[in-house]
């Protein structure tokens, strides 16, 4: 197989994921809204419309990527084993904990009903009551029904397992098709050598790992994202109208599938500008520009079209971080078209000739204040919400578990950087330094490499964002997630770069000992260790370790324990948390929460036995669901429902994460007799 073949190989696997994820994400977008998502129509729409995109998006490529047949070969192989190894270890989270539960719960929903919002079915329980709550954990109550939390593009994808019978086999694969995307991006910016290290460094990084196994929204975000750079590199080494609306387009989708999107891509949207100032001075690049935005403006807009029209509550709750983000959006695009505006006079000036240091000092600076960070800050939050207040709670009682001082206010968030070495290694980090400091320097020296400067925007902008602000519980390895859209690939990116780049000149200035190509191999091979070693050692303490497992069989079990008619009042807190949505969307069985008082965390028995004789007035049989045998006893015979004993994730705060805790959950239920 020649280079030419090769490299386009390589350029059209790295590109087709994101494409096929953006056709996919637009035709089932319009069926959810219109509540006919269902396994035919989705097929009928979403695999034409993901082959288009994937036509448009790659045909008359052009030479974008020199590769070989073996570095092809290689990229796939890592891609592949990824995907297997994940799929192994897959979770099983669908009893509602934390997010991926919500989002597997929020799959499960639309692949069966095709349709929001989720109907409370209050008639079940004789009508509405003041002491019914149908809301739970990751899904609002909104005008009469119930919305998930989160964005809809995830379970958009999610839904296909659902479909296909393996619910839990669609992250594995999102997550194999990520290796390819980023794999895809090295060699097109670092050069093909260094597409199948990079690819096997990002695989084997912990979070990589942690969120290609269940049911997240990081792993598509970051297809879409890096997708969306290969296309934007694509369209610049070979202009094209429809190639940059696709690329704008790819980005835009980002907001569908996480609200940070709009973060993510603010670069672009300022990306664009500049190339449509670029059209004034007749360069070919600025052809793009005009594309670029509107494909940019149309996805973004209908991520949050669905977010208005699908998750209402979800965009209230965040609106003190969505509001700002959306002024900063506006703002950027007006100074986007002042700047346009004023491109030939803008074009006059030159930046000084101490400019490029400067930057690159700046660079260098900045990463090395982030990593000094927690010897002069330590950022905490007073709880004044309900939400900030369980935090903190959940934070006290992790400390105690780490035998740390307690004190729930703490965030750790000075920490960030340090999580990025732990997850990549601290050669990773330097290497992506260095890169990033020289790429800066040559761009305001020589205004090169223009390639680089959206991917280097996108980078920068999201990883130093990121790491001052997580806004995450800072337990871990779930903070990790936060580092996977971003932060994780770009600075991996970086590294291959500066390898390249040392390679380049050790080539040009070899030292004077080791000399001759063999030295050169060693050399390569041992910096391709440094760059693998570090974040393997730290993952292999969870990798081998599954976690959640059993959860499928032990909710299969316990909803064919239900009376086909039954109405569940759910009477203790957790259980309410946990189960609410899993028994009404798995079990198909209505379900509710009884109003608790104060600080107890079961219901009044006089509230729970007047309902239970509404659900019985209704035509329907009562069931008493809770965590504890007690609990249910006054009702009825106390049946345990579910005793699912597995392992969970280690809540690590200042240490990388090296092992698993137990998991325990269990549940009782109890029939009331009539004349009970």
């Amino acid at each position: 197989m020649g280079l030419d073949r090769s490299g386009r190989m390589l350029a059209v696997l790295s590109v087709a994921p994101a494409l096929a994820v953006a056709g996919w994400l637009l035709a089932g977008l319009p069926l959810l809204l219109l509540g006919h998502f269902a396994p035919l129509p989705a097929a009928l729409l979403g695999l034409p419309a993901a082959a288009l995109l994937g036509w448009a998006g790659t045909r008359r490529l052009g030479k974008v990527v020199e590769a070989t047949s073996r570095q092809v070969l290689g990229v796939v192989a890592v891609a592949l084993a990824s995907g297997v190894f994940n799929t192994l270890m897959h979770t099983e989270q669908i009893i509602v904990r934390r997010d991926p539960a919500t989002y597997a719960q929020y799959a499960a929903w639309i692949a069966g009903h095709g349709s929001l919002p989720v109907p409370t079915q209050a008639w079940a329980f004789g009508g509405p009551d003041p002491s019914l709550i149908f809301k739970s954990v990751g899904f609002y109550a909104f005008d009469g029904a119930v919305v998930p939390q989160f964005m809809p593009g995830p379970p958009l994808l999610f839904a296909v397992g659902e479909w296909l019978g393996v619910p839990f086999a669609i992250p594995a694969v999102l997550g194999a098709l990520a290796v390819l995307t980023v794999a895809g991006v090295v060699a097109r910016l670092a050069g093909a050598r260094w597409a199948v290290p990079g690819a096997a460094a990002f695989a084997v990084s912990l979070p990589i790992l942690y969120t290609s196994r269940s049911t997240f929204s990081e792993i598509p975000s970051l297809i879409l994202l890096f997708g969306g750079l290969a296309l934007a590199h694509d369209a610049l080494a070979r202009p094209g109208r429809a190639r940059g609306l696709l690329a704008g387009l790819v980005f835009g989708l980002a907001v569908l599938v996480r609200v940070d999107g709009l973060r993510d891509v603010l670069p672009v949207l300022a990306f664009a500008g500049l190339l449509i100032a670029m059209r004034r001075f007749a360069r070919p690049q600025g052809a793009l520009g005009v594309p670029l935005l509107a494909g940019l403006v149309a996805g973004a807009g209908a991520g949050m079209l669905a977010a208005y029209l699908l998750s209402r509550p979800y965009l209230e709750y965040l609106s003190g971080s969505v509001k700002p983000l959306l002024a900063i959006c506006a703002a950027v695009l007006a100074l986007t078209a002042v700047g346009t505006a004023a491109a030939p006079l803008l074009a006059r000036i030159r930046p000084p000739a101490w400019a490029p240091a400067v930057g690159a000092g700046l660079v260098v600076l900045l990463m090395a204040g982030l990593y000094a960070r927690p010897w002069f800050q330590t950022v905490t939050r007073v709880p004044v919400t309900e939400e900030d207040r369980r935090t903190a709670l959940m934070i006290a009682q992790t400390q105690q578990a780490n035998g740390l001082p307690v004190d729930g206010t703490r965030l750790y968030f000075e920490n960030s950087l340090h999580w990025v070495t732990w997850y990549v290694g601290l050669p990773v980090v330097v290497l992506a330094t260095l890169a990033a400091a020289v790429l800066v320097r040559r761009l305001l020296r020589d205004g090169g490499p223009f390639e680089w400067l959206l991917p280097l925007a996108v980078i920068g902008w999201t990883t130093v964002t990121t790491l001052l602000r997580p806004e995450i519980t800072p337990d871990h390895p779930w903070a990790a997630r936060r580092l996977v859209p971003i932060v994780i690939p770009g600075l991996i990116l970086l590294a291959m770069y500066g390898l390249a780049r040392l390679r380049d000149r050790l080539r040009a200035h070899p030292p004077s000992w080791p000399r001759g190509p063999g030295a050169r191999r060693w050399g390569t091979a041992l910096a391709v260790l440094v760059v693998l070693v570090p974040p393997a050692v730290t993952s292999i303490g969870t990798a081998f370790t599954p976690v959640e497992r059993g959860e499928a069989a032990a909710v299969a079990a316990m909803c064919a324990k239900f009376p086909p008619d039954a109405s569940v009042l759910i009477v203790e807190r957790v259980t309410g948390d946990r189960f609410t949505q899993l028994v009404r969307g798995m079990c198909d069985r209505p379900a509710a929460i009884v109003a608790r008082e104060g600080t107890v965390d079961t219901a009044p028995e006089a509230q729970v036995r007047r309902l239970i004789a509404r659900v019985r007035a209704a035509g329907r049989v009562p069931v008493v669901l809770a965590a504890d045998d007690v609990q249910v006893a006054p009702y009825g015979r106390p049946v345990q429902v579910m005793a699912l004993v597995s392992r969970q994730d280690e809540r690590s705060l200042v240490d990388a994460p090296n092992g698993t805790w137990g998991l325990q959950i269990p549940a009782w239920m109890a029939l009331p007799e009539a004349n009970g």
